[in-house]
């Protein structure tokens, strides 16, 4: 029986750099291909986070050339940059894929908005660091023209710190459903979504901020109707004790576990606990509903059941 889909792709899977991530691609698409050519629907959101450094890198070294010419890129622009590249190279190397074996379904990227909120207080916590490395002077100048919220990083300089609020909303989802259910694969959602806020009448704002791509691809199963969300990582399987000498692997997640698991501060910030609490909040979202963790190439058989963590609402 096909299953609605949606898959979360690292944006450390894809390469540092351009090279690396056509050569990356090809090998995601074929993972992927498999589920599609068992007749599943499938929706790619994935990460950015070095092709959006790279973005903001080359931004900062142009400004740095004639900052009275050039001002620095928002970063709402910056994600969307990395959208639309990470997303050509994507959906070639899918609609290839398809092709070779025969398999007659479109694929195409979605720019994706995602909606936040204002008032989330992670936006009066700023934590996460983007950007290249400022000597004192530039911080100093940053906040006084940008209003920028800076940070010295460990003796190596100055770094620009950003919120990571949850998403709200999809903003394109009618559009990403239209095209699912016109026999399309589709890449949406990258790097967690450009996030945006709306302002006066239907003015959306975007905002200073980075969606943790696997919470932004929960939220677009759950709005999507997905029966599925698969989070892949570097691991075949979610572990209690990860690296110590009675580590554990996990085959099934429940609230109970996962609740008992974070209050034992089992996963780590960043790593692997907003890919268990993303996989939760999906399982929770609706009846019938699943997620699974695991490595890349074992997708397919984790959503037969043969491998991977399931998490459970």
């Amino acid at each position: 029986m096909s299953k609605r889909i949606v898959i979360a792709l690292g944006g450390n899977a894809l390469g540092n750099n351009l090279p690396e991530q056509m050569e990356a691609v090809k090998h995601t698409a074929r993972a992927i291909v498999d589920l599609i050519e068992q007749g599943n629907e499938v929706v790619v959101a994935h990460g950015n986070g070095p092709q959006v450094g790279m973005i903001q890198e080359a931004m900062t070294q142009l400004t740095r050339s004639d900052p009275e010419k050039y001002i620095p890129c928002p970063l709402s622009v910056c994600v969307a940059m990395s959208q639309g590249y990470i997303g050509y190279d994507l959906q070639n190397a899918l609609r290839e894929e398809m092709l070779d074996r025969g398999i007659e379904v479109g694929a195409a990227t979605v720019l994706t908005q995602v909606e936040v909120d204002p008032a989330d207080p992670a936006f009066a916590n700023p934590t996460k660091p983007i950007g290249a490395f400022m000597t004192r002077e530039e911080a100093d100048r940053m906040i006084a023209e940008r209003g920028y919220n800076v940070v010295e990083d460990a003796g190596r300089g100055y770094r620009r710190v950003v919120a990571s609020p949850k998403p709200v909303g999809i903003v394109e989802l009618d559009t990403i459903r239209s095209l699912v259910e016109t026999n399309h694969v589709v890449v949406a959602c990258g790097g967690g979504g450009i996030p945006v806020f709306k302002t006066e009448g239907n003015h959306l704002k975007g905002a200073a901020a980075v969606i943790d791509k696997d919470f932004a691809a929960a939220k677009l199963a759950e709005q999507l109707d997905a029966d599925f969300l698969v989070i892949l990582t570097a691991v075949e399987k979610v572990a209690v004790n990860f690296g110590k000498p009675d580590q554990r692997w996990l085959d099934e997640l429940t609230p109970a576990d996962v609740e008992r698991y974070v209050g034992e501060g089992q996963f780590a910030p960043g790593s692997m606990l907003p890919k268990v609490q993303a996989a939760l909040a999906f399982a929770q979202s609706g009846a019938g509903r699943s997620s699974l963790i695991t490595l890349l190439e074992k997708a397919s058989d984790g959503i037969a059941g043969k491998t991977g963590t399931i998490v459970r609402g």
